[in-house]
């Protein structure tokens, strides 16, 4: 999948979000991949239920993977490892 369909989730409020996935799939994107990783995970999970269940109810959530990244620590020595969640929605006819 192309990154150009790709919502990243972070710090913003929930609906900045929805409206980021809402917006690809109205431009035409047949599928849309969510990424979260640590704390935003949840978030990511609601995104996905609201775009689905609000706002395009011909979306379906296609495929879910999780895995562990490892990540460089800010200010100290080491690695960290961290949560990682990937959600693909595709517009079913």
């Amino acid at each position: 999948m192309a990154e150009e369909n790709t919502v990243y989730i972070g710090k913003k409020e929930t609906m900045s979000y929805v409206m980021a996935v809402v917006t690809q799939f109205n431009s035409g994107s047949k599928e849309v991949l969510i990424k979260a990783r640590g704390r935003a995970i949840s978030k990511a999970v609601d995104v996905a239920e609201i775009t689905k269940n609000r706002f395009v109810p011909n979306a379906e959530i296609v495929d879910i993977k999780t895995d562990t990244e490892e990540i460089e620590r800010t200010g100290e020595e080491g690695t960290a490892n961290v949560s990682a969640m990937e959600i693909t929605m595709r517009v079913t006819s």
